[in-house]
């Protein structure tokens, strides 16, 4: 299970960085948001994989079988200010393609 979590973090953060060394600024957004996600994966990840085990605490279960809750709460956390933070990312894209007329991170239409 660790093995396909790795492989999960590492080609979402390949797919993040390709796509924010991409010259449109939508691709860009979308490359922070899958970064965002790999970071996600791998705090959770961080907190431990845990299977076949139960999640409440019952009167013969040890506490060390248990996942550690304090990476679920931060990756919960994490996703509600990645929400927000991309809806900001796109007002701003929305207001600056308004303002140049393209949607060029460096606000050239040709790339020559």
């Amino acid at each position: 299970m660790e093995l396909i979590l790795s492989i999960a973090i590492g080609v979402m953060t390949a797919c993040g960085v390709w796509l924010i060394l991409r010259p449109r600024t939508y691709q860009v957004i979308i490359g922070l948001s899958l970064l965002s996600y790999a970071v996600n994966l791998f705090i959770f990840g961080v907190g431990g994989v845990k299977t076949n085990v139960p999640p409440l605490l019952g009167d013969g279960t040890a506490s060390h079988a248990l996942a550690d809750p304090v990476p679920q709460a931060l990756v919960l956390t994490a996703i509600v200010i990645g929400f927000a933070t991309t809806a900001l990312f796109l007002v701003v894209l929305l207001a600056s393609r308004g303002l140049t007329g393209t949607d060029h991170v460096d606000g050239r239409s040709d790339r020559k």
